[in-house]
């Protein structure tokens, strides 16, 4: 068996079959009878795995495996299949190209709490006495060791797999505590005296409108309580305006029950004031709840004051799983009361060993990891915080949002733009008078900013654990809460270094894109035939759309032709290979298409940008209707093409008579008088767009140019770049001097061609002489003569610089 488990791919999927195999070895005292197996009907009906006998555990797992990575059209291997199975060895998933990824670093306290799952199910199955015996025994010492742990003396434990069931029970058990007649008498109990539950403005978003689908409570009972505007943190709860709501529900009859405190918020971290507000509770008899990440740091030897305040509360809300790396492993509030039946009621103790068997698995992980090991995770964590929080003070244009920062383990952080001798706003360029519109939509340019530079700190370091997220007061934030990921993706001090390089290597780029993004709304909207479109979720120097002559401006309706323009124009700057990106995308709250200009650097030359996406945009639109019109002139010539043949035909055989149309009449007569007939040819001019006979060009042995293509104009903006220089870059000193200097070499290439020209001239006209003495002059040196004159003919001379300059023409 142990062989048959090497074929699986998976680690963890090998290690926990291994495991439990081990397991299910010590546990069990006797052997398992084999029962004997009756005949089994065979149907067409039975899905293929359920027919036979059965498979074995490495197909089960291997089929396991294909659902959890994507491969579900995989057959699961056979044991026999040995060819086949060297594909899914470990050490061949490299050069697979990495189908089979680990998404969490599961070390063996992870394996630990994995199978304590495994083994509650075979726990389960012990006699009654036996099974009290062992639930009691694991959740009294998970209790135990969990309230020793986080400072949190003479408590009780709940566990739960969802992290805010905890909540709901305590709240039920306040209820219960708060309202005697509550089991009697239900909701008319509440009805009289409304109960009133305080949340803080900065708690997780959906906890209050949970509480009340769990307790049946209508919404008015839940009040949010304002955070700090003047004094403080602006992610702590307001204590003197609390004070003041309890007194107005208590003159309004009704009964404050519970305030749910932070120590850490969702968002910041940032921990309440939990003493004072223990103060405030204890005086109108309201229960205390507290909850955060923050009390991860109970655990250790030094602990700031206002989260050791968090021990005195009347229960608290902890998540083991995330700050120790443990999966699976349910989280666990800590609460204190005296009235087991009031606990029993509320549904916080149960009698079902099942429920108690919920602690086994961090019971497992607790022994496994000890003491040491539990401090270690979490100060290591804190640890890394404090490191990138003392890196990002060295970086400019990065602004640090924490409440206390020794002791915080959450670092949040954003990327601005300060204006000078004003209060702390965000900016493009110094324009002066700027108005309050302008810094809210630089503010909105500064949140696409961020959310692009998480998204780029996310895959560039991914064992960092960033998260992007939106702040009412502060905009969009980037969190790093290594206490709820650092375990689990392993985050070490080398990984918060690569974070800070990367950031530093970022910025020179988001802060020229802030710069360049009102100049190239003013390019936009002084050029013709380009709209600027205000899109404040494009983290880019803008987006710009292409006003075609048939653009519809009154509507937002799908724009077919404008798609085909804009499709061809962003296939047409691609091929330039600058370093902008450009993507095509509609337009917000629109159906019109549009071309989205990426991040820029600070040598990007905005102008030429603009002219050249004009520019490309109507030669697009010209070449089209170029097209279009073509394909209508070619159809018209077809058709004059049809009714010039049919005349031919009419009047060649008016010409031969019809005599010379019968097969063997018509020879004999060829062959006594032959017809000299005189074929007329057409040709189509697709410049005029006509027929037009073709007697010219065998007359003169050679094809008369009817209309002669005009020469196509020069960009206004068009300038030279250097060898290696990319699109859209301005030139330095060195490439403007060297452009001078290319300047003067031209007009003296134009010297030396209009003295060759001249010379060319002089010796035709002396050869024209010549000839006049024999004869009449020659019609070909009178012809390139007049066309050296007018330009159409390109002089015979080998010069690269007469080259050169006839390239230019």
């Amino acid at each position: 068996m142990d062989a048959s488990l090497e074929k699986i791919a998976d680690p963890t999927l090998a290690e926990m079959g291994k495991n439990l195999k081990e397991a299910m070895k010590m546990l069990e005292d006797s052997q398992r009878t084999e029962e004997e197996n009756g005949k089994k009907l065979v149907s067409g009906d039975i899905p293929g795995p359920l027919q036979g006998s059965g498979q074995d555990m490495v197909s089960i797992l291997q089929l396991v495996q294909n659902l959890m990575h994507g491969d579900e059209d995989e057959e699961p291997q056979s044991p026999r299949a040995g060819a086949v199975a060297h594909a899914y060895n470990p050490s061949t998933l490299e050069g697979q190209g990495g189908r089979i990824t680990r998404i969490q670093n599961i070390g063996e306290q992870g394996h630990m709490a994995l199978l304590g799952h495994s083994l509650g199910a075979y726990i389960s199955t012990l006699d009654k006495e036996k099974l009290r015996k062992l639930t009691t025994r694991i959740l009294s010492d998970t209790t135990l060791w969990l309230c020793r742990i986080f400072r949190y003396e003479n408590g009780c434990a709940y566990f739960h797999e969802e992290e805010r069931e905890g909540l709901a029970k305590i709240c039920r058990l306040a209820i219960h505590s708060r309202y005697e007649d509550f089991v009697v008498d239900g909701f008319n109990v509440l009805y009289n005296k409304k109960p009133v539950i305080y949340l803080s403005a900065a708690a997780r978003p959906g906890l209050g409108q949970y509480l009340c689908n769990q307790l049946g409570l209508p919404f008015p009972c839940l009040c949010r309580v304002p955070c700090n505007t003047m004094f403080g943190s602006q992610h702590q709860m307001d204590v003197a305006f609390l004070e003041k709501l309890i007194k107005d529900d208590v003159e309004r009859g009704r009964l404050p029950l519970l305030l749910v405190a932070n120590a850490g918020t969702a968002a910041v971290g940032h921990t309440d004031k939990i003493g004072r507000l223990k103060e405030l509770c204890e005086q109108y008899g309201i229960w205390l709840h507290v909850e955060g990440v923050n009390l991860a740091t109970l655990a250790l030897g030094y602990v700031s004051s206002s989260v050791l305040a968090a021990t005195k509360c009347d229960s608290m809300t902890m998540t083991p799983g995330p700050w120790l790396g443990l999966p699976a492993v349910p989280a666990v509030t800590l609460y204190k009361h005296d009235d087991p039946a009031l606990t029993l009621v509320a549904g916080l103790t149960s009698n079902k060993p099942a429920d108690k068997l919920r602690a086994l698995p961090l019971w497992l992980s607790l022994q496994y990891l000890g003491l040491d090991g539990i401090v270690e995770r979490i100060k290591h964590a804190c640890q890394l915080s404090q490191r990138l929080q003392e890196s990002l003070k060295k970086v400019n244009y990065i602004k640090i949002l924490v409440e206390d920062e020794l002791s915080s383990p959450v670092v949040v952080f954003r990327f601005f733009q300060e204006l000078p001798a004003s209060d702390p706003v965000f900016k493009a360029v110094p324009v002066p008078n700027m108005t309050p519109s302008a810094v809210g939509r630089e503010r909105h340019s500064c949140d696409a900013l961020n959310r692009w530079l998480g998204e780029q700190l996310k895959q560039l370091v991914p064992a960092s654990g960033l998260t992007v997220m939106d702040l009412e007061a502060d905009g969009t934030c980037l969190r790093f809460s290594p206490l709820m990921t650092a375990a689990v993706l392993g985050t070490r001090g080398e990984d918060v270094d690569q974070l800070v390089a990367c950031i530093q290597s970022k910025l020179p780029v988001l802060s020229c894109t802030l710069q360049l993004r009102e100049e190239f709304k003013q390019e936009v909207e002084g050029t013709a035939g380009l709209l600027y479109v205000d899109d404040p979720n494009w983290p880019g120097i803008g987006v710009v759309r292409y006003e075609h002559a048939n653009d519809d401006k009154s509507t937002l309706k799908s724009d077919p032709e404008g798609e085909k323009i804009h499709a061809g124009l962003l296939k047409k700057l691609n091929e330039l290979e600058s370093d902008l990106t450009f993507k095509i995308g509609p337009e917000y709250k629109s159906m019109k298409s549009c071309l989205y200009v990426g991040m820029a650097s600070d040598d990007t030359d905005v102008a030429e940008l603009v002219e050249t996406i004009v520019a490309t945009a109507r030669e697009i639109e010209e070449n089209s209707r170029l097209l279009e019109n073509m394909t209508e002139v070619v159809r018209k010539g077809i058709q004059e093409a049809q009714v010039e043949l049919q005349k031919a035909n009419e009047e060649r055989l008016l010409e031969e008579g019809v005599l010379r149309q019968i097969p063997v009449v018509g020879s004999v007569l060829n062959w006594f008088s032959p017809v000299q007939a005189l074929q007329k040819g057409r040709t189509f001019n697709l410049t005029a767009g006509s027929l037009e006979s073709t007697e010219p060009i065998y007359v003169y042995k050679a094809q008369g140019a009817g209309v002669t293509p005009p020469l196509t104009p020069l960009g206004t903006h068009t300038k030279q770049r250097l060898p290696g220089q990319k699109p859209f870059k301005r030139s330095t000193r060195g490439s403007d001097a060297l452009s001078e200097t290319s300047s003067v070499s031209h007009i003296e290439d134009l010297e030396k061609v209009e003295h060759l020209s001249g010379g060319l001239e002089q010796m035709t006209l002396e050869a024209s002489s010549t000839e006049g003495h024999s004869g009449a002059p020659s019609p070909r040196h009178t012809d390139q003569t007049e066309a050296v004159k007018k330009g159409a003919l390109r002089p015979e001379v080998d010069h690269p610089q007469v080259e050169g300059l006839e390239s230019l023409r």
